[in-house]
């Protein structure tokens, strides 16, 4: 009896082609989001190195890369030392006030009248410049760690605030006319829907705040610290000590840098509905 044998594996015309051509579209976009910042670092390093030779300006007003590169392999100890209390009151600081600013979202949204007494409120509060408010934590809490995390939680909390009550509003109209007709509770249309619309602009606020909140552990720092990144910045500048001085900036430039780059893969982890971003 003869038998055909069907070959699965084998693509239909033209499939082979479309995917060749999609995975060469991958390649030039993975190429192009990060040869360009690299390309853009490079230029701005250039930049600075021809200015300050250029122009033959004094270390102590602005090093040269080259010197700031061996201050930061020559004081590595101290720098690292320095980072890693900056780096936990910018973590505490991120979680608290993310964490506070969700939960009064949640809330501002379930109920209208608390949202239009205190959210003008928390506006007026963020209107105050942060090393306005710095002092009066440091008052309050002491000048131990928690005034630090105070600071950066305020500093991340009103972004998160915003985003998080505009997209737990964002939900479809025509899903939550359904999701009323299968009489479904508040609780079930929060996590059913309401979260999955909001996600997008919560992580768009926690871009942000994870940026901002080593800002804040910075200034905290400034008014009242012996260890950290903006207590060393202070010493620095009072020694005119122009290369630790762009050294500390640098690593705490590393550290936004690295907070941005966590939340951002979190984001494709979780919000994988959404289309990749790209230009």
């Amino acid at each position: 009896m003869n038998t055909t044998t069907l070959d699965l594996s084998a693509a239909p015309p033209g499939q082979d082609a479309d995917l060749d051509a999609h995975r060469a579209h991958l390649r030039r976009q993975l190429w192009r989001t990060r040869a360009m910042p690299a390309l853009g670092v490079f230029v701005l390093l250039f930049l600075w190195w021809a200015i300050v030779e250029g122009l033959k300006v004094k270390p102590f007003i602005a090093p040269s890369p080259f010197l700031v590169l061996d201050t930061l392999y020559a004081k590595r100890a101290v720098l690292l030392d320095n980072l890693i209390p900056t780096a936990m009151e910018a973590a505490g600081g991120f979680l608290l006030g993310n964490l506070v600013a969700i939960l009064l979202a949640t809330l501002f949204v379930h109920n209208k009248t608390l949202n239009d007494i205190f959210f003008p409120v928390a506006l007026m509060l963020n209107a105050i410049p942060i090393v306005a408010k710095a002092p009066v934590l440091v008052l309050i809490l002491g000048n131990g760690v928690e005034p630090k995390i105070a600071i950066a939680a305020l500093v991340c909390f009103f972004p998160t605030l915003v985003n998080m009550v505009r997209g737990l509003d964002a939900a479809n109209p025509q899903a939550m006319e359904l999701m009323r007709v299968l009489s479904a509770s508040k609780t079930e249309v929060f996590f059913k829907l309401r979260l999955y619309s909001s996600l997008p602009y919560l992580f768009s606020a926690l871009r942000i705040a994870a940026s901002m909140s080593v800002i804040g552990a910075v200034v905290g720092e400034w008014i009242g610290s012996t260890r950290g990144i903006g207590a060393l910045i202070l010493q620095a500048t009072y020694n005119f000590d122009s290369a630790l001085l762009y050294s500390a900036i640098t690593m705490s430039a590393f550290l936004s840098g690295s907070f941005f780059l966590v939340i951002a893969l979190l984001e494709r982890v979780v919000v994988r509905w959404q289309p990749p971003q790209g230009h």
